[in-house]
């Protein structure tokens, strides 16, 4: 079967993230709310008591009211412009009954890490667009959390009215695992410990089968399945003591990825003298959220940028060739 997912998981992921960087852009950062001194004492007979957690709730209220509007506007518009462009750019065949077809065997798994990496950004950002619109914790986390599996999973009924594809159970299962993994590190730790990253690099095999793994370098970069990587990125110096002196910008990395993928079929691969095969990796990556600046624009960039693996040395192991070393691995 003749997959798109990776164009739809990363279209849909990233304008998500480019509607939340607008939305971000259209506020100023909330500067530390600050206590206003009282009027004297005798102004304040007769008049209501603001202390310091009244003026907080009054804050946030206001904050919400102001906020929230431009935040379930922007995703609506853009979510909703990204499902048109699909169903009018990528569907345009022959419609079929809903169906569903099995596509676990398919390109080694790495479209399951394709739903896996987008839901669990499109939940980060939609929890922290919450808590930046004034929504109180435990409901961005709940209402934020499952926003990742919601966005993506709609476009199984795409698919499964396509006769050429058909909903797959094993997406939605990662899409909803994706979420999961966002949700589980906020109960547990209030924070993101291990990210899941995406890089990229160019193939020779896109050129063999282009119709399929993309002809200009912005479609391989889209279909070429060879040519991503899909990396958990752990933050152990959340984990070590305060005293610690390991840069929390610092982080070990693991990768999974594969090869000679130009055919589902085993025998078509053959028929071109390949073979596929998985490949995994060991290296370091760069938390980017963790280099301090005091400007808000790269805070904001660096804040969307934390999607994506870093180039860096890397150790590969795969069943063809054993050990291999990477001086630079993208």
């Amino acid at each position: 079967m003749v997959s798109i997912q990776p164009f739809r998981q990363l279209v849909a992921c990233l304008t998500w993230w480019a509607a939340l960087a607008v939305g971000v852009a259209a506020f100023p950062t909330p500067a530390t709310a600050q206590i206003p001194r009282l009027p004297p004492l005798a102004a304040q007979v007769g008049a209501p008591v603001q202390t310091a957690d009244t003026i907080k709730a009054q804050s946030d209220t206001s904050r919400l009211s102001r906020r929230l509007p431009v935040l379930a506007g922007g995703l609506v518009v853009s979510y909703s412009g990204t499902l048109y462009l699909l169903s009018q750019g990528w569907y345009t065949g022959e419609r079929s009954r809903l169906h569903w077809f099995n596509d676990w065997p398919e390109w080694k798994q790495l479209d399951k890490a394709g739903h896996f990496w987008g839901a669990f950004h499109e939940s980060r950002g939609a929890v922290d667009m919450l808590r930046w619109a004034g929504v109180p914790e435990r409901r961005a986390l709940w209402y934020g959390g499952f926003v990742g599996f919601l966005l993506q999973s709609p476009i199984e009924l795409l698919d499964g009215r396509d006769p050429a594809y058909g909903a797959s159970a094993t997406d939605l299962a990662a899409n909803f695992l994706g979420s999961v993994g966002l949700i589980g590190q906020q109960l547990a730790w209030n924070e993101v410990r291990i990210m899941p990253k995406y890089s990229f690099h160019t193939t020779s095999y896109a050129k063999l089968r282009p119709t399929v793994l993309g002809r200009s370098l912005a479609e391989q970069h889209l279909k070429d399945y060879n040519g991503q990587t899909y990396w958990l990125c752990a933050d152990v110096g959340a984990w070590l003591p305060a005293t610690s002196r390991w840069p929390r910008w610092l982080q070990p990395a693991v990768g999974y990825g594969a090869q000679q993928m130009v055919f589902n079929d085993p025998a078509a691969n053959a028929a071109l003298g390949l073979r596929s095969y998985r490949q995994y990796y060991l290296s370091l990556d760069v938390d980017l959220r963790r280099i301090p600046t005091r400007s808000k624009l790269l805070k904001r960039v660096f804040y969307v940028a934390s999607i994506f693996h870093l180039p860096a040395p890397a150790l590969e192991w795969n069943t063809k060739r054993g050990l291999v070393a990477h001086g630079l691995y993208y």
